[in-house]
């Protein structure tokens, strides 16, 4: 009995050193246990799925901003990649840019690059700049692995290793949900929130570079955290539940401005609507 412990405990360490994924841009190594195929897969049919179920706009003055400023981000994407040798990273991204009509203050980028945008967002953005601090902070989470890091977290926690693979075929209620909640569009599932504080500074940091390479102005970025978390007086918005402290978050970024400053002009997204004016 202690032997097959120790065969399966061998296999399943073997399994994760495998399974770990080295992050563009910050170099993090995370633990991805869900092939980007099958998740990309599952993804598509839940992001189908939520527009259905809510206010989708499909034009209008919101509409055209939010497709505009994410298709910018998206060519930054792949111009660093690309420059970088790694567009097969991205093969199995379908990017898709969508506006839900809802009071919420909220956005999220699903893996495989499945957008969703929030117009009570928009009133705290004010302006391009700082939307594509939003767009660009919630598609690096895509772009790192974040939402399959997440979940192959979760599914470990409440189904066990053994059933990943099970769990993943039969798509039960749970995997659905860890799904949804791993891209930041759930509420709390079990003991998991969507992400991390260290995932949010990472997707702060990776969010800043590619706004950058489109051609924004990456100093938005403090002056648009910090009307997000006066919103709502003493209770900001869930949006905020797992973000770092303001104080320290203002900080963090005002010192990476210029690195991504720095991107902007090594890894310049000429094709992008601001570097098209």
């Amino acid at each position: 009995m202690f032997v097959m412990q120790k065969k399966i405990l061998s296999l399943a360490l073997l399994f994760l050193v495998i399974a770990c994924n080295k992050t563009a841009f910050t170099g993090r190594r995370s633990m991805t246990l869900i092939p980007n195929s099958q998740l990309n897969q599952m993804s598509f049919t839940e992001y189908k799925t939520f527009l259905s179920q809510n206010k989708t706009l499909s034009s209008g003055a919101s509409v055209d901003l939010v497709k505009r400023v994410g298709n910018d981000i998206k060519l930054a994407a792949e111009t660093y990649y690309k420059q970088k040798g790694k567009s097969k990273d991205l093969q199995g991204f379908a990017w898709e840019f969508n506006v839900v009509e809802s009071p919420e203050v909220n956005a999220f980028c699903m893996p495989g690059g499945k957008v969703v945008v929030y117009t009570g967002i928009l009133d705290v953005t004010q302006n391009e700049d700082a939307l594509a601090v939003v767009m660009g902070h919630e598609i690096a989470h895509a772009l790192a692995d974040h939402g399959n890091e997440r979940m192959s977290q979760g599914l470990i926690a409440q189904l066990g290793l053994s059933a990943l693979d099970v769990a993943l075929s039969n798509k039960p209620a749970e995997t659905r949900n860890l799904l949804m909640s791993a891209a930041g569009a759930g509420a709390q599932v079990g003991v998991l929130l969507p992400f991390s504080r260290k995932h949010e500074s990472e997707a702060d940091e990776i969010g800043l570079y590619l706004m950058a390479m489109a051609g924004y102005k990456p100093a938005e970025a403090v002056p648009f955290w910090e009307r997000m978390n006066k919103k709502g007086g003493s209770r900001p918005p869930a949006f905020l539940s797992t973000h770092p402290d303001p104080k320290k978050r203002s900080e963090t970024l005002n010192k990476l401005l210029p690195k991504a400053r720095a991107y902007g002009i090594k890894y310049p997204a000429v094709g992008s609507s601001k570097y098209k004016k």
